[in-house]
This record gives structure tokens, sequence and C-alpha cells, in this order.
């Protein structure tokens, strides 16, 4: 471990593992350590009793709940979408033939004390709750307007520049209900809460888009997820940064970062070993004094003997709960999984709660959530501070990433991906796709 290299790495959470893969492949020299013996940091997927062992101690999980290896539970539960910006890394880096995926089943939404299906064909549309027989003509031309919707092309904007306008005055140029609204901004365009209603239109419009491209090209839902769970995309990266070169240490503790006369970083100490690099990127818990904490977040893991009702029996979804609904000020996220995706026995089903805390009773929070449920044979509760680094690391060389917060998807990680990838090379980044490992081997 004593000798020179171009970046350190502290921590295989998602976000640092990606980081080591773009940067690898470029050609830097990467040591990237972890001081859990687990690939994944706060975003690992943990077997039964890793589980158990973090969440209850020494208690020994039951042997009804079936083969130890059987279970994959992800500690943060995220969806890919199909046309989103991890997609779009994994291809960069081909860290797909590492990784075998499945769609998700379907996606719902929680309205008026009931659970509803997003509709995903003209005919679902036409019969869904989610929109009146009075609303569904002005919610056709909103959607028609969004994907016409051309910045350089003024007679698609309706004398709308969503570069400037708000959300909220392009829902009341249609007339748009409050309860069609929070179903568009919150179960399509997965906005956490209503802030955007007063932003700029232009960011929703994306998000729309990429929530109707994504489902347009599997059909049934917009999200996709890794056989046996999360913790393989870590690993995956992991992989390729190893094919080019980087060094792994996993369970190896980290005691300091160790920084020059002028402030600024020169390595990372562990015991008496000193790593020496320029510049070291890690997440926030190995460098607490340079974050600040932005909110927490509750995350409860629930063991089901069953499908959740009123979901089709669908093996997998994504449930969301918009705030309005349960009188929050952010929504509940439901990601329920199934041994059909590896991630836990054949008799069980997995339902992972989450959303932004507001007050000091957190359960008392998602019990709406619970309550859609139905009976659970185990519950594992987390609440957890989501951090964003104070600075920007281009001073002391010190770039940490941000906590993983209450979305269901990866986009937010994907922005900080990229936002890293700009303070740490001062290039932006771009994707596009590489050669295969065969072809590399051909040309060499």
């Amino acid at each position: 471990m004593d000798e020179q290299y171009d970046i350190i790495v502290l921590g295989t959470g998602l976000t640092e593992c990606i980081l080591s893969g773009l940067l690898s492949i470029e050609g830097k020299k990467v040591l990237h350590l972890d001081r859990n013996a687990y690939y994944g940091g706060e975003s690992a997927s943990l077997n039964l009793t890793q589980l158990f062992k973090k969440f209850r101690g020494d208690e020994a999980p039951s042997s009804s709940l079936g083969n130890d290896t059987s279970y994959n539970v992800d500690l943060v539960p995220k969806f890919m979408m199909a046309n989103g910006e991890l997609v779009k890394i994994l291809t960069h880096t081909a860290v797909t033939r590492y990784i075998n995926f499945k769609q998700i089943a379907g996606s719902f939404v929680y309205r008026d004390g009931k659970i509803a299906k997003v509709p995903t064909t003209e005919v679902e549309a036409a019969l869904s709750p989610l929109v009146g027989v009075m609303e569904k003509n002005r919610v056709r031309k909103f959607f028609e307007y969004v994907q016409n919707y051309n910045l350089e092309d003024p007679s698609t904007q309706n004398g709308l520049d969503i570069r400037t306008v708000s959300m909220e005055d392009v829902y009341k140029s249609f007339e748009l209900e409050a309860g069609t609204i929070d179903f568009i901004g919150h179960a399509l365009a997965l906005h956490l809460d209503d802030s955007y209603l007063t932003r700029p239109a232009q960011e929703t419009f994306e998000r729309i888009r990429l929530y109707v491209s994504s489902m347009a090209r599997y059909g049934k839902s917009p999200y996709l997820y890794p056989v046996y769970g999360l913790g393989d995309l870590p690993q995956g990266f992991a992989r390729l940064s190893a094919v080019y070169g980087s060094t792994y240490m996993l369970d190896k503790k980290v005691d300091e970062i160790v920084y020059d006369a002028n402030g600024k970083a020169t390595g990372v100490r562990s015991g008496d070993e000193v790593a020496k690099a320029s510049q070291i990127i890690c997440d926030p818990s190995y460098a607490p004094n340079k974050v600040q904490k932005k909110a927490r977040v509750i995350r409860a893991i629930c063991l089901l003997n069953g499908p959740i009702p009123h979901t089709d029996k669908a093996d997998s979804f994504q449930l969301i709960i918009p705030q309005n609904q349960v009188k929050r000020k952010h929504d509940i996220y439901i990601a329920g999984l199934s041994a059909t995706h590896g991630v836990c026995d054949k008799d069980y089903y997995l339902a992972i709660v989450s959303t932004i805390v507001e007050t000091e009773n957190p359960e008392q929070e998602i019990q709406p959530a619970l309550d859609l449920l139905g009976p659970y044979v185990e519950k594992f509760v987390q609440v957890a501070d989501i951090c964003e680094p104070i600075q920007d690391g281009t001073q002391d060389q010190v770039f940490v990433s941000k906590s993983y917060d209450a979305t269901s998807h990866f986009e937010s990680v994907c922005d900080d991906v990229k936002d890293l990838y700009k303070r740490i090379t001062g290039n932006e980044l771009v994707l596009k796709q590489r050669q295969t490992l065969e072809e590399e081997y051909k040309e060499a």
C-alpha cells in the first residue's frame, strides 16, 4: 500500500465505484479502500445473516425464512430508468457485461385511499381512475404538448418559454385538476415534493419525457433492476476498475486523510501504512468534518409472505404515495421485489419503504405505507442523515460525494457523479459506447 497513486477512493458505494471505473479506464492509477468487508457501503445488498447482524446484533434469523444466500436485500432501494443516466453510464463503461437485469413489472400510485396502476397503454389510460372523464382530453393535449415542445420552434410552444415559466403556470394553461397534477408531478416526473411547481418547467418536461421514453422501451414499467440486487452494481464497476489496473482492498481501516503544510491532500493513512495520492474521493462517512446534514431519510425493509394487495400480484413494482394524499411535505416510496429478482427466498416478498423525515417520530410517518403492505414477517428500520459536502473539493483535493436521498431512482446519484467528475478532472463527462474488451484485445 505504501506507494504513489493518482487517486485514492474511500468507500465502495455506487457513486465512488462509478468514479473509480470511469477514471481507471482513462488511465488513472487508482487505489480503492473500504472499511467494510463487502462492496456497496451504504448502498450494499446484504444476505440474511448480514441483515440481521446489522439491525439485530447477535439475533440469528429463523430457519423458516429459507436459505441465507437466497437473500440480497438492498439497504438503499432504487430502480434504474430504462433510458436514464445510469444505463448510459453502464453502456459507456461496458459494465453491462457483468450484470443481468430484469424489468420491474409495474408502477402504481396511491390516490384517494386506493392503489391505482400507472397506465402503460391507451386502453389503460382510458380506463384509469387517475384521471377523470372530463379531464382525459385536457391530459391528452398536455402530454402531446410536452412531447412536441421544441425550444427552437416557437410554433410548438403555445406562447410559453419553459426555461422561465413555472410548471404551475403550465398546468394552469391546460386547466388541469389538483389530483391530475399530483399524478403527473409525482408518479411520472418523480418529484419528491411540490417545490418543483415554482421552478422553470423545463426540468419537469425533461423528467416526463424520460419516464415516457423509458416506459416505451420495454413496456409495463420504465424501471430496470439488477438480478441479485443493487450490490452487483458497485461490484461490476470494481471488476471494471481491476481490469484497468486499479487496486481494491476491502475490510481495510482508514485512520485519516493526510495533508501537506498548505492543506492539500497527499494520501491516506491506515495504521502504519500511508498510500500517497494527489486526489481523494470519498463518501461522507470518511470526511465527517467536510459535510453538512441537509435532511434525514427513513427506510423500512419489510419481509412479507405474499404480494402487496391491489398490485395485480406483481412480482416487482414501485408504488408512490404523493405527499398531498397523506398530508405530508414529501412523497413516500415503496419498492416491491421478490425471488424473481434474486433478492429473497421464493416464499417471500420484499417491500422497502422510504421517505424524507419531517417529524420526531419517523416510523409514524411511514405508517400509511406500512398499512398498505398487509402483515409483515420481519421489519428492519433505519434512519440516516442525508449529507452534502460543504466545499467543492478543488482547494484541498478531497472530493466528497452526497448521501443517497429518498428518490426511487438513480438520476440524482448520476447527477452527483457527473458533478464530481467535472470537479476532479476539470472536464464534462461525455458518455459514449466504448469498445468491448474483446475488441480492445483484438487491436492490442
